[in-house]
């Protein structure tokens, strides 16, 4: 079992914290990739990223026998892109859902926390990458105006960093 550092778990977490969308992407029956938005609960200590679904929707079925997916979230207006690999896993657990549980996850599941479809989505991350630009878009563009005009590539775009847990 693989050690997680609870610093890059954090680091997972401050960038995330408030993008309020994640695009979960699964491998379905036919091997075609598909996504679909899904707000992030929580992520824990443990490096998990916890998300409310309903067992209706297929690919909750399709993740039993693809399990990897990747989680993909994007913060444009601070220049900020991450990805997330793991293994994801299908849990009827009420605790956790009533830990979890928040009024607005009632428009996807109207019968609330006593929905027979809720269901809880644990991705296990294994790996994360960001980039970061930090800069402001008015300094990147800057860069890549420069990169245009003179043929070069753009240097200074941001910071790329990888993650393994």
């Amino acid at each position: 079992m693989a050690l997680y550092s609870q610093e890059q778990i954090n680091t997972i977490s401050a960038k995330i914290k408030d993008v309020r969308f994640g695009m979960l992407t699964t491998l379905d029956g036919d091997n075609a990739l598909s996504s679909r938005p899904l707000t992030c609960q929580q992520i824990d200590n443990e490096g998990n990223i916890w998300f409310f679904a309903s067992d209706e929707a297929a690919f909750t079925h399709e993740l039993a026998q693809h399990p990897q997916v990747n989680i993909s979230f994007a913060k444009p207006e601070h220049n900020l892109y991450l990805s997330v690999s793991g293994q994801a896993y299908v849990l009827r657990d009420r605790a956790k859902a009533r830990e979890l549980w928040n009024p607005l996850v009632r428009g996807m599941l109207p019968g609330g926390l006593d929905d027979t479809h809720l269901v809880l989505i644990r991705v296990r991350i294994q790996s994360a990458e960001y980039w970061d630009a930090g800069a402001g878009a008015m300094k990147q563009l800057l860069h890549f105006a420069k990169a245009a005009i003179s043929g070069r590539a753009a240097i200074d775009t941001g910071k790329h960093t990888t993650i393994c847990l």
